[in-house]
C-alpha cells in the first residue's frame, strides 16, 4: 500500500521524504526520545534559522520596499538614456536600433532593475507572496512621481485615478489568489511543467506572442501602446516560471541533490535568457515612443495578470479556491480593466483638479438698485419744461416721444 508523504508535522506515525543521491526514501516516525537520549551528532537550529523565524517577515518587507524603489527608478534611468540617444541622432530603439547598449545611463537603469529583481526574489524567500506582490505596485507610483520631476512628463487627473485603480485591482486579485502548491524538488517541477494543461497554455501563449511580434507589431506597434506591453507581459510569464524553477534548482544544489545531471535547469536557463532579452527589446520600444507614466502602470497590470494566470495553471491552484476567492479574483480583474481604460482612453484630455467644482458656492450677484422715480408736479411748468429740454435728444434705440401740455 502506498502511503502519502507529509512534512507538516513530526508526530508519531507521520512520514518524511528523504533523498540520497538520486533515490527517494520514505521514513516513518515511530517514537520520540527525551533530552537525555539526544545523539551527539544531532543538529539544532542555527542562528540564521532563528533570525528567519523572528525577523523574516520584516526583512522581506524591507526587501520588497527596496525592490519597488529600484525598479521604479530604473525605468527613469533607461528612459533618460533613450532620450539622450535620440538627441545624438542615432537610430531609435523603435526603428530597430541598439545604440542604447553603448549608453551608460541605459546600463545604469538596466543594472538598477536587475538589483531590484534580486531584492524582490529575496523578499519572496522571507515574506509571503500575498504581501510581497501587492507591494510591487509601489514601483508604479514611484515611476510616475519621478517621471514628473526628471522627465517633465505630465499625467492628468483621470490618469492618476486610473493608476490608483490599477494598483487596487491588482492588489485585490493577488490577495484572493490561492496559495501555490509547494514544489520542493526539480523532479516535482519537471512533472508540473509536463502537465497537459500547462503545455497547451504555453503553446497558445507562444503562438499568440509570435503573431504579435511578426504581424501586429510592425503595423500597429507605434500607434497602440498595448502591443509592445502585451508582448512583454506574455513573455514575462515564462521568465517568472523559469526563475522559480532555477530557485528550486539552487536550493536543491545546496541540499546535495543531483540537480546537475537533470536537463530541466539548462532548459530553464535558456528560456530565461530568451525571455529577458525579448522583454528588454520591446520594453525599450514602448518607452521610446510612449509616456513613461502610461507604459509602466499598464505593463505592471498586464504582467501581474499573466503571472497569476500562469501560476494558477502550472501549480493547479484553482483546486483550492473558495467562492470568496473566486469572486475576489474576478472583481480584481474587472477593476484592473477599468483602471487601464481610464489610464489609456483619457490620456489626451487636459483635466486637473482646477477643473473640479469648487466646494463653496458663489453667492448670486445682487441686482443693482433701481433709481427712485422723481415726482414732478404739473403745476411747476418751469421744471417740466427743463426736463423736456434735457431729454429732448433721443437715444438711437429709443423712438421720439411726444409730450402734450394742458394748461
Amino acid at each position: 500500500m502506498e502511503l502519502p508523504a507529509t512534512n507538516a508535522s513530526c508526530e508519531n506515525g507521520s512520514l518524511i521524504s528523504a533523498y540520497c543521491s538520486s533515490q527517494q526514501v520514505l521514513c516513518q516516525i515511530v517514537g520520540d526520545f527525551s533530552s537525555a537520549e539526544v545523539p551527539s551528532n544531532a543538529t539544532f537550529h542555527s542562528w540564521q534559522e532563528k533570525l528567519r523565524q523572528n525577523y523574516g517577515f520584516y526583512i522581506g518587507l524591507g526587501l520588497a520596499f527596496l525592490s519597488s524603489f529600484l525598479i521604479g527608478s530604473s525605468v527613469i534611468l533607461k528612459k533618460k538614456g533613450l532620450v539622450r540617444l535620440v538627441t545624438t541622432g542615432a537610430t531609435r530603439a523603435v526603428d530597430g536600433g541598439y545604440g542604447y547598449l553603448k549608453d551608460g545611463m541605459w546600463w545604469a537603469g538596466f543594472l538598477t532593475m536587475a538589483a531590484g529583481e534580486v531584492a524582490n526574489f529575496g523578499a519572496y524567500a522571507f515574506a509571503p507572496a500575498t504581501v510581497v506582490t501587492p507591494l510591487g505596485a509601489l514601483s508604479v507610483l514611484i515611476s510616475a512621481i519621478l517621471s514628473s520631476y526628471f522627465l517633465g512628463e505630465t499625467l492628468n487627473l483621470l490618469g492618476k485615478l486610473g493608476c490608483v485603480i490599477c494598483v487596487a485591482g491588482s492588489t485585490v486579485m493577488v490577495i484572493h489568489a490561492p496559495e501555490e502548491e509547494k514544489v520542493t524538488t526539480v523532479v516535482e517541477m519537471a512533472s508540473k511543467m509536463k502537465d497537459t494543461g500547462y503545455i497547451v497554455f504555453a503553446v497558445l501563449m507562444l503562438v499568440f506572442c509570435l503573431i504579435l511580434i511578426f504581424v501586429v507589431a510592425p503595423r500597429y506597434g507605434q500607434r497602440n501602446i498595448l502591443v509592445y506591453i502585451i508582448i512583454c507581459s506574455v513573455i514575462g510569464a515564462f521568465s517568472v516560471s523559469a526563475v522559480k524553477g532555477l530557485g528550486i534548482t539552487i536550493k536543491n544544489f545546496f541540499q546535495g541533490l543531483p540537480v546537475v545531471r537533470h536537463p530541466l535547469p539548462y532548459i530553464l536557463s535558456l528560456i530565461l535568457a530568451l525571455s529577458l532579452s525579448t522583454q528588454v527589446n520591446f520594453l525599450n520600444r514602448a518607452l521610446d515612443i510612449f509616456n513613461t507614466s502610461l507604459v509602466f502602470p499598464i505593463y505592471y497590470v498586464f504582467f501581474t495578470t499573466m503571472v497569476v494566470t500562469s501560476s494558477i495553471i502550472l501549480f493547479k491552484e484553482w483546486h483550492s479556491m473558495s467562492t470568496v476567492d473566486i469572486v475576489g479574483t474576478l472583481s480584481g480583474f474587472v477593476t484592473i480593466i477599468l483602471g487601464v481604460f481610464m489610464l489609456h482612453a483619457f490620456k489626451d484630455l487636459d483635466i486637473s483638479s482646477a477643473n473640479l467644482p469648487h466646494m463653496h458656492k458663489k453667492p448670486p450677484p445682487s441686482p443693482a438698485p433701481s433709481p427712485e422715480p422723481s415726482i414732478i408736479k404739473l403745476e411747476d411748468k418751469n421744471v417740466l419744461v427743463n426736463n423736456m429740454e434735457l431729454s429732448s435728444t433721443p437715444s438711437p434705440e429709443e423712438k421720439p416721444k411726444v409730450f402734450i401740455i394742458h394748461s
